[in-house]
């Protein structure tokens, strides 16, 4: 059962990069990851033993038992190696975006090669292959790892990938050590590890999507309350016409409204010679405007020098945090 689960989700990953380069240009790198994420989902899908078995009897004489869909397997992650490839190649200084092209043509070239090698002459020669790539994707996903929402995406693809380089590596010895074939109708003697690689290279293909998705929806959530009061006060910062309807574009209008709204109410970008300048604490500061916010006309005044997103804040990064201190001052209703 688990194995159908996984072939389902990295299928489901892969449809959501096809869906990524629908609404985004079909950049080589793009188109590359959806080839390597759904040649992933290839050999999860024909690792179901039943899959397995339908396969290697496709030939009306049948052919011996696990011969095709072995086949069809290593193919699979050699494809994946080559695509996968593409994408590390381009994040090395020496690849340009006018070359990546040509070099993308060659790499699919060598992997059309090495499949048919491996398909006509040995699965070994095709782990090898894969082995060797493999290695080239994780030296090349190490050296671009940082704490960013991209680079926690490459770290959880590299985890991945690395597995697979493990993999092969014992799918060789097996090899060279004659070791007995798996009985038709079973899942292969590694299908827990394959099944964990598989879902760590479609979550890191994901990954960006995911947790850009969790943020916009934490977002939505933590200025809900101060997009509503601000909103009402100024109606006139909702465009009517906005057509944006996804998470992402609904999380970066509310922003992009709750500070018209904070400029209209401090006068319009007016600086007041009365106001003093803000203080270079980001958590007063947002204090200072969520009490503004609230009471406009209180002993509190404000002007565009306080509204501005201090600096090394993005306007997102300001407004929650004045959502944060908005909501903290909330005042509970009294119960008699």
């Amino acid at each position: 059962m688990t194995l159908w689960l996984t072939a389902l989700l990295v299928w489901m990953a892969a449809g959501a990069r096809v869906g990524r380069v629908l609404v985004k240009p079909a950049t080589t790198a793009r188109v590359a990851i959806v080839v390597a994420v759904a040649a992933v989902a290839l050999a999860a899908t024909v690792a179901v033993p039943e899959i397995a078995v339908a396969i290697d009897n496709l030939l009306p004489q049948g052919v011996r038992a696990g011969w095709l869909s072995d086949g069809v397997v290593v193919s699979a992650w050699i494809v994946f190696i080559a695509a996968t490839s593409v994408v590390a190649f381009a994040a090395w200084p020496i690849c340009s975006r006018q070359n990546l092209r040509q070099v993308a043509m060659a790499i699919y070239s060598i992997g059309i090669v090495s499949v048919t090698i491996t398909i006509a002459w040995s699965f070994t020669f095709g782990w090898e292959v894969v082995t060797l790539g493999a290695l080239f994707i994780v030296i090349t996903g190490l050296r671009n790892l940082d704490w960013t929402t991209l680079g926690r995406g490459i770290a959880i693809y590299t985890t991945g990938t690395a597995v697979v380089a493990g993999l092969a590596v014992l799918e060789i010895q097996r090899a060279f050590t004659d070791a007995p074939p798996v009985p038709p109708g079973q899942p292969n003697w590694a299908w827990q590890a394959w099944e964990v690689a598989s879902l760590l290279i479609a979550f890191g293909a994901i990954w960006i999507v995911v947790e850009l998705w969790v943020r916009a929806r934490l977002l939505l959530r933590q200025i809900k309350l101060l997009h509503r009061i601000m909103v009402g006060r100024f109606p006139e910062v909702v465009a009517h016409d906005q057509t944006g309807t996804s998470t992402q574009l609904r999380a970066s209008d509310q922003v992009a409204q709750i500070m018209d709204a904070l400029y209209l109410q401090s006068g319009g970008g007016v600086v007041l010679a009365a106001v003093a300048p803000p203080p270079r604490s980001v958590a007063d500061r947002a204090e200072t405007v969520a009490q503004w916010a609230r009471n406009p006309l209180g002993d509190v005044a404000l002007d565009a020098r306080w509204i501005a997103p201090p600096e090394g804040i993005s306007p997102r990064g300001w407004v929650q945090a004045i959502a944060r201190a908005y909501d903290a001052t909330t005042l509970e209703p009294v119960r008699n």
